[in-house]
């Protein structure tokens, strides 16, 4: 098993704590969102310490006792420059960046823009930001390309729930959600051109109904975990490039149905949504646990470890440093830096190295093509669980499903036999 070891610890404040963590991907900084106001802080965890850097959003005022719909409104979307210790903020007073100089708008944003969600290309000199600004009722079918240099906006794809890169470079994947079902899009990134746009490709993943979080990829680029949904408390893990599923079960109990026993809610909610990381050792993912435990979960083969976190208290996120440590947030106020030695267990037994393989991006790229720009979406994806593949026509055309069938699948049979007795 590894050998967790508590090398650093902050309290976030009286009353507080942290329910969502942004890592930098290559310099010592996190970013943490608290739980009582649409506030983000920054630390710096280098050299084997946390130390408060700054604050964006000190000044705004708490959720208290607002509609979970109205809080949802306020949380702010964070995400980091690639390469830059810049954070960017966009939340209810506009787009904002934090830098060790302080707190300033960003000025390259269309004036008065608000964003549910953003996310920098890899090459850090375009933000993603969703929906289009501009695009009023049909807001939600594009998003904005914004040139930092410039300010220029142009349009970008349909994506709503965060941009995850391919640790390789070349490839992202986003979330493009729907009541019936949620499509994993894979897109190629040319960091040549400018702006940096997504060029959506014909392969997909489809996940029963919406509600997920942003996918996570593995250190080494081999797996993809996507964390879910509305109705649960599901964690599917695939494998990557042939999107085979190597894991899909729920955290805590699964869903007994609607009407949905209060016992079960409670579970549902102890549970955080951001409760995962991968390590750097190879095919080992971590879990956050509503006891305030750790599990250690090698992914080919559904080994499990379960370690003992030194506060005890429920793990309201998680995340990895870019050098490879554990981040944990908990609901007592803690922040929690963590040093992993592999012992001759889970983690150190799996003997491949852990290097991102670009040769994996060429494979999928190759077995693939683009989503024509005119073209709709759904008449060119080509589906996957994990399990199955469907083609486009597959689906067009299919009147006939069982429950041995996924639920977005069964629904489109539905339409499509309704639609047939109509003609």
């Amino acid at each position: 098993m590894t050998v967790v070891e508590t090398v650093a610890r902050v309290r976030v404040g009286s009353g507080s704590s942290v329910v969502r963590l942004f890592c930098h991907p290559r310099l010592p900084l996190i970013a943490g969102l608290d739980a009582e106001r649409p506030a983000v802080r920054v630390w710096d965890c280098g050299a084997g310490w946390l130390r408060e850097l700054g604050c964006v959003g000190a000044e705004s005022s708490e959720y208290g006792d607002a509609a979970e719909w109205e809080k949802r409104q306020r949380i702010p979307a964070v995400d980091w420059h690639p390469h830059q210790p810049l954070l960017v903020v966009a939340g209810e007073d506009g787009v904002r960046r934090w830098t060790p100089d302080g707190v300033r708008d960003l000025e390259s944003v269309p004036l008065g823009a608000r964003y549910p969600d953003i996310a920098f290309s890899p090459d850090g000199g375009t933000l993603w930001a969703t929906p289009s600004w501009d695009g009023e009722d049909s807001a939600w079918d594009s998003s904005d390309v914004i040139e930092l240099a410039s300010g220029s906006v142009s349009t970008g794809p349909r994506w709503d729930t965060g941009v995850a890169e391919h640790p390789a470079g070349g490839l992202v994947v986003t979330l493009h959600s729907d009541q019936g079902a949620t499509f994993g899009l894979f897109a190629r990134v040319d960091d040549a051109s400018s702006p940096a746009t997504m060029r959506v490709l014909r392969r997909a993943l489809v996940l029963d109904v919406d509600g997920y979080e942003k996918p996570v990829f593995s250190a080494d680029g081999r797996h993809l975990a996507i964390r879910g949904n509305a109705y649960g408390n599901s964690l599917e893990v695939f494998e990557f490039p042939s999107l085979r599923s190597v894991l899909a079960t729920p955290l805590g109990d699964p869903t007994p149905g609607y009407p949905y026993p209060r016992e079960w809610l409670d579970q549902m909610r102890a549970w955080s949504r951001h409760n995962l990381a991968f390590a750097a050792a190879p095919g080992i993912l971590w879990i956050g646990t509503p006891t305030g435990t750790l599990v250690e979960l090698d992914v080919e083969t559904g080994h499990t470890v379960e370690h003992e976190v030194a506060t005890g208290s429920r793990v309201t996120a998680l995340g990895t440093t870019a050098t490879g440590e554990l981040v944990v947030a908990t609901d007592d106020g803690d922040v929690l830096l963590l040093s992993l030695a592999a012992g001759a267990g889970t983690a150190g037994s799996r003997g491949v190295d852990g290097e991102p393989s670009g040769a994996a991006v060429a494979e999928f790229l190759d077995s693939t093509s683009e989503v024509p720009d005119d073209g709709d979406l759904e008449d060119h994806l080509v589906r996957t669980d994990g399990r199955h593949i469907w083609e486009a026509d597959d689906v067009a055309n299919v009147t006939r499903a069982d429950e041995t069938h996924p639920t977005w699948l069964q629904l489109q049979a539905a339409f499509n036999a309704l639609r047939e007795q109509d003609t």
